[in-house]
């Protein structure tokens, strides 16, 4: 085999990281050299790899699932929002400046397709198949002009194009019509069908709708994929804990101890890198919930406060609504905190910041003896240690050069008392120090809680993983899924009027 494919939505969140991940699994589990791509992503929840590159989790993620390292060429452009106008752009896995939107899509965007294409055409050399994922809907006429990431990849490297549907919402049918329907004539010869996503029923009830919509567009529907809980792993942003619904089905999930442990997780602005508490989530016995106010945090026997790309504009957000005056009681009275990346930031002593907010010296909550400067260049890092006797792993994404003053060191930052802080992300993916800490946690908070001794949050990404390449395998047509990534989109596909506007 040698080919590729684009899957796009016809919403945001229609289910395409997922589906890609899918079918990447699959195709590896037939013995495919495949490899994940997005041209553009639009995120706070990033990965470091090992060359230092920041790349988008989705498609760290989607690497895994094709058993692969990810590197800087699966997402040659992520863009990380620092506001409703703005957005850090990351070009092959360094930043290289803040953009409007406007000035994005105005011309930086189309600029940047060159490089994109370039990126693709190295990662199709050196794959069997390369599996591409689109962002948002193809069929925004009011961005068609400026993209690099549905059809403007699909026509400048000659991709069929699947389109993924999610019929929880409702109103498939118009939605996948109506997605071909505004495209253009060229760009409609790409489009070689449909996938179905959520679906929750009798499929046969399904059939006559798809046969219609066969009908009216020439295009068939490739699967429909049934609704599964807990398949939303490592998404662009959100509020969800990702890993909780399949944890909470399997068979290792009632406590170990005789107490359940609450986490409260602070949900900042700007947050970044909420998957950090997926794997205390995966923990059996460990209930997760994020807040936004401070009766919220009274029953926690844990306060993360986790990474933002905003941590001046996150640290007021905490004090407008009584959250920093509850984390400073907490801190006084010996109760947990974890605070992670921005989190361990605002808790220090004052932060110098010329580079993110511009706002200079702003006071911090004082509960860490530390002070923040910003700097330019930002800090990118796969750092290894140990913390509570334990080896740990991590990845570090920041501006902010935190100078510890006291306290104990860990994981290059420090604890005073039941208060902790690091830059580290994804350190309690690391299954003995996570168990160590959560044990430390439980003593302080008087539960007698106690971690699962074999829970590897490793084995439990992998066997997601596994699932969404089983709803692929059994509920795709595989045989027609692979003929269109080796082949490219069926010859005479059907104009649908109207076709793009001028």
């Amino acid at each position: 085999m040698k080919g590729g494919l684009l899957v796009a939505g016809t919403t945001s969140d229609a289910g395409k990281s997922v589906v890609t991940a899918g079918i990447c699994r699959w195709l590896v589990r037939q013995g495919v050299k495949v490899a994940p791509f997005k041209a553009q992503n639009m995120s706070l929840n990033s990965f470091v790899t090992r060359e230092g590159a920041e790349i988008g989790r989705a498609q760290a993620m989607q690497a895994q699932a094709c058993r692969i390292e990810p590197t800087a060429l699966m997402n040659p452009v992520l863009l990380k929002p620092g506001g409703d106008q703005s957005s850090q752009v990351v070009l092959l896995g360094r930043p290289v400046g803040e953009m409007s939107a406007r000035g994005y899509h105005g011309g930086r965007q189309q600029r940047l397709l060159g490089t994109v294409l370039d990126s693709l055409a190295e990662l199709r050399a050196s794959y069997d198949a390369v599996i591409c994922e689109g962002a948002g809907s193809p069929a925004e006429i009011n961005l068609r002009r400026t993209d690099i990431v549905n059809m403007g990849i699909a026509r400048g490297a000659r991709l069929p194009v699947l389109v993924v549907g999610d019929i929880d919402r409702g109103g498939v049918f118009a939605s996948f019509f109506g997605t071909v329907a505004l495209l253009s004539r060229e760009d409609q010869e790409l489009v070689a069908g449909f996938l179905v996503n959520k679906f929750r029923g009798d499929v046969s009830l399904l059939e006559p709708g798809l046969d219609m919509l066969h009908g009216l567009t020439g295009r068939r529907t490739y699967g429909v994929l049934p609704f599964r809980h807990g398949l939303g792993i490592d998404e662009e942003d959100g509020l969800r804990v990702s890993l909780r619904g399949a944890v909470r089905e399997s068979e290792v999930s009632a406590p170990v101890g005789e107490d359940v442990l609450r986490v409260a997780v602070c949900a900042v602005p700007l947050m970044s890198n909420f998957t950090d508490v997926d794997a205390l989530a995966a923990e059996p016995g460990v209930v997760v919930r994020f807040v936004d106010r401070p009766e919220e945090l009274a029953d926690a026997d844990l306060v993360v406060v986790p990474g933002t790309r905003g941590t001046v504009r996150a640290l007021a957000w905490l004090r407008e609504r009584g959250l920093a005056k509850a984390l400073v009681r907490r801190a006084a009275e010996g109760r947990p905190i974890l605070g992670v990346c921005g989190g361990f930031q605002l808790l220090g002593e004052h932060i110098e910041d010329d580079v993110e907010s511009r706002a200079g010296h702003v006071d911090g909550l004082g509960l860490l003896p530390v002070r923040v400067r910003f700097a330019r260049e930002k800090t990118l890092t796969r750092p290894t240690g140990e913390a509570l006797g334990e080896r740990v792993e991590g990845y570090e994404i920041h501006h902010g050069v935190a100078e510890v003053l006291a306290g104990e060191p860990f994981l290059d930052g420090c604890r005073v008392g039941r208060t902790w802080g690091t830059h580290w992300h994804g350190s309690l993916e690391s299954d003995a120090f996570r168990r160590a800490f959560l044990r430390e946690v439980a003593a302080a908070a008087g539960r007698r809680f106690v971690p699962a001794p074999g829970t590897s949050f490793a084995a439990l990404r992998e066997e997601q993983l596994d699932r969404l390449g089983d709803l692929i395998e059994q509920h795709a047509d595989t045989d027609a899924l692979w003929r269109l990534i080796e082949s490219g989109a069926p010859r005479g596909l059907p104009f649908i009027s109207p076709g793009a506007p001028a």
